[in-house]
């Protein structure tokens, strides 16, 4: 529960930014697309220090660096707050994408460390990010009304300082997987190419590079999607979006039971199958019956990662999995970080219709890798 909040936490901190980007435009005198660039620079910071924080956890412990993230992400939102200008405010949006990417992927290395059912464990983890996309927004926005967008920010500090309180005083310090072996060799190019390159380990890869190219697009979009397409207010597309949200974070806890249970494949499949219905129920009309089924099913579709996620861990040593785990979460989410970019793109080209229908092609691609790889027992 306490890695949980911690996720909370940290994604608080991200996700009170953009409610009040126009707010922030307007104090600096800047532009969206410079905001843009700062929000694209703090995702693309938060994927990139997976690989590093695994490999410090195997030197340090754990405890330590979830620690380390929680804490810092206090600091550097308060910072944020501050900020005097519009290039210290990108200076430390970026940093606060590093310093809550320490995290994840140490989080989920300490709970299969300490837990069987890792299934399960990963996605009572992952709720944790499915509940601030609730929260924080729309806290961020009634906070900004008040008392300012600096106090929005500020948000982050808030959540974040007493989680690392929580974490600090119920939490036992943990022992360092590799305490002596100096980290420059865990960054040696060799083995990083061995690791990625082994079949299981880079089918998974590619599996969650193609559902999180969705969920970042559809995380970016959906309310847009919504508006552009259907014609629903901003309301009305805000509200779908927080229930798309809740949905993801209630159903993950089970998700990922269910593929503890039934297999990692099979589930992941299965999230795949359910996000086809759900893209496919929101292209197909504007009822708002149809509307309310499709986001419940792209709402547990997009749990994926409680069900593949643990596949990784499956296929690491129990030496491995702090820097390994980071590797490959570094690794996809590096490449998945274009899912915004290039789906907004293909709408001003090709319309709305044509972007969300990519999301179907993504889908299949899965379903029909997966069932191959099964069929076939190509070993993947």
């Amino acid at each position: 529960m306490l890695c949980t909040l911690a996720f909370f936490a940290t994604m608080v901190a991200r996700l009170v930014i953009s409610p009040v980007v126009p707010e922030i435009v307007d104090t600096f005198d800047s532009s969206s697309g410079t905001l843009g660039l700062a929000l694209t620079g703090l995702w693309m910071a938060y994927a990139f220090v997976q690989f590093p924080s695994g490999v410090l956890a195997d030197r340090y412990g754990e405890r330590r660096i979830i620690l380390a993230a929680v804490g810092l992400t206090a600091v550097v939102s308060a910072l944020l707050a501050l900020s005097p200008s519009m290039p210290v405010f990108l200076l430390f949006t970026l940093l606060l994408g590093g310093v809550a990417g320490l995290h994840y992927s140490v989080a989920t290395t300490f709970l299969t460390r300490k837990l069987n059912n890792i299934g399960t464990a990963i996605g009572l983890h992952n709720s944790g990010a499915p509940i601030a996309g609730l929260v924080a927004p729309i806290a961020a926005a009634a906070v900004s009304q008040w008392f300012g967008w600096r106090a929005a920010i500020a948000l982050g500090a808030v959540a974040a300082l007493p989680v690392f309180v929580l974490f600090q005083w119920k939490v036992r310090p943990t022992e360092p997987a590799r305490p002596t072996q100096p980290m420059g060799e865990r960054f040696a190019l060799r083995p990083v190419i061995e690791l990625l390159s082994r079949r299981k380990i880079a089918f998974t890869a590619l599996l969650a590079f193609l559902f999180e190219f969705i969920w970042q697009a559809t995380a970016s979009f959906l309310p847009t999607f919504l508006i552009a397409y259907h014609g629903y207010s901003v309301t009305f597309a805000s509200t779908l979006f927080s229930a798309y949200f809740v949905i993801q974070g209630l159903t993950q806890p089970g998700i990922g039971s269910l593929s503890d249970r039934y297999g990692r494949e099979e589930i992941g499949g299965l999230c795949a199958v359910l996000g086809i219905g759900g893209f496919g129920l929101l292209l197909a009309g504007s009822q708002l019956t149809v509307l309310l089924v499709g986001i419940v099913l792209i709402g547990v579709s997009m749990g994926w990662g409680a069900a593949l996620l643990p596949r990784f861990v499956d296929n690491l040593s129990s030496a491995e999995r702090g820097a390994g785990f980071g590797l490959v979460r570094t690794t996809y989410m590096m490449m998945s970080a274009t899912g915004s970019v290039v789906i907004g793109t293909i709408a001003d080209v090709a319309g709305w219709g044509v972007a969300f229908g990519t999301f179907l092609v993504f889908l299949s691609v899965i379903c029909l890798l997966l069932v191959s790889n099964r069929m076939l027992d190509l070993g993947f």
